[in-house]
């Protein structure tokens, strides 16, 4: 599901709301989760899972094709991990 159709489904299901109403709030929602991400901090959906950043130090990588050796900087990824409500729900429980 891309956030356009989250968006629609979201605003079908909610008829008493304007779509542009919904776009703000889902966009705002991602700006929230983005935003506490950049500073640091963890997001946690209760029922869904945690979002939040890990720090790869840097290293030596290798170039795949000509199997030279390359310095790859120290990064911050994000990390998502679900909730018990939603590995239940994907294994069937």
């Amino acid at each position: 599901m891309i956030r356009s159709e989250l968006i629609q489904k979201l605003a079908d299901e909610n008829p008493h709301l304007y779509q542009r109403d919904v776009e703000k709030i889902v966009n705002t929602i991602f700006e929230e989760i983005t935003g506490a991400m950049a500073r640091g901090e963890r997001v946690e959906l209760r029922g869904f899972g945690a979002f939040s950043v890990k720090k790869r130090d840097e290293r030596t990588g290798r170039n795949p094709r000509t199997g030279e050796s390359v310095q790859v900087d120290e990064k911050h990824v994000p990390f998502f991990k679900t909730g018990k409500l939603l590995r239940d729900r994907l294994n069937g429980n």
